[in-house]
């Protein structure tokens, strides 16, 4: 629905990488949200459990056919699954959202899988190095220039990030929701950042 954020999953993704935003959007400081701004969904290839790297399996809410258009966000998290056969099928529904001004995230490998189909060619961006971008990007990756060595990259409504910037994918996804007011995104930020000895 209008509110739902969506988490695409392949087989054996990296469960860490959705951890903080999937946090901040259900819950606050203290309980879980009585009434958030928007519900985490999980949307993979089949109805099947989805397993992680981590050997975790979760249950997917849509797949790819079931999968709602009036969502507010699309968040591709990473892992082994971007070079496979279900990836291709992501792409279609990749064009869509972006086409629409939808949000779009896309960390770690599904940073690459971004490259590959030419969705970060005119936009600034980064991944897991200018190197695999180009090699799982081949001819359809023409946007070398707008590469950023760094951890998070927001250009419009595109976030992409590295496989270690889950904090700071995070972070730029949470602020083009408008999750919470910037403050309160940065105190989220920092807490996690820095850890809570290092707080004053």
């Amino acid at each position: 629905m209008k509110n739902e954020v969506l988490y695409v999953l392949l087989p054996d993704f990296a469960e860490h990488e959705m951890v903080y935003l999937a946090q901040a959007i259900a819950s606050d400081d203290y309980a879980l949200k009585e009434a958030p701004k928007y519900v985490n969904r999980i949307v993979a290839p089949t109805m099947e459990p989805v397993k992680s790297i981590g050997g975790f399996r979760m249950l997917p809410d849509y797949t790819f056919d079931t999968m709602p258009g009036d969502y507010v966000a699309l968040v591709l998290i990473g892992g082994f699954g971007w070079m496979s056969p279900a990836a291709d099928k992501v792409a279609p529904i990749v064009a869509e959202a972006v086409a629409a001004g939808k949000i779009v995230g896309a960390i770690c490998n599904a940073a690459s899988f971004m490259a590959r189909h030419g969705f970060l060619n005119g936009i600034a961006h980064t991944g897991n190095g200018l190197d695999q971008l180009k090699l799982w990007g081949g001819e359809s990756y023409t946007n070398a220039d707008g590469y950023r060595h760094c951890q998070s990259v927001a250009d419009g409504t595109i976030v992409t990030a590295n496989g270690s910037a889950t904090l700071d994918f995070a972070k730029d996804l949470l602020l083009l929701l408008e999750n919470d007011t910037p403050g309160r995104i940065e105190m989220y930020y920092q807490f996690n950042k820095r850890g809570f000895c290092e707080l004053p």
